[in-house]
């Protein structure tokens, strides 16, 4: 585990924040491996329609606010798939942020601390 000993750090000793949450509303998390197995996939497919959908909301966001003649629904409704979206976004961007940064840490490893 991260922090035990003096054990460095390797890239494979967290666990990937999941683009999506458990029914009660927590976080979910896929122990690390090599990125390649059905739910890394699935994850992976998963962030990709998120991102999508985050782009289409966009252009919808500016169509509707570019037209100037919105109604007070139209506006409620914009707002709460934007927000919507913009969680999924978040959650896209902290768990490649987090891949990233252990990515780095990583490499920056004496290979034969990255063995260990």
């Amino acid at each position: 585990m991260p922090g035990d000993g003096d054990r460095p750090v390797n890239a494979m000793d967290t666990a990937r924040l999941l683009p999506w949450a458990s029914v009660e509303g927590k976080p979910c998390f896929l122990l690390a491996g090599d990125g390649t197995g059905y739910v890394s996939r699935l994850a992976d497919e998963m962030e990709a329609a998120q991102l999508t959908v985050a782009a289409g909301l966009i252009e919808e966001a500016e169509r509707v606010l570019g037209g100037r003649m919105w109604t007070p629904g139209e506006l409620h409704l914009l707002a709460v798939e934007l927000s919507e979206s913009l969680k999924c976004v978040w959650r896209v961007a902290e768990s490649r942020g987090d891949r990233l940064l252990r990515l780095e840490e990583a490499q920056e490893l004496p290979r034969s601390e990255r063995d260990e």
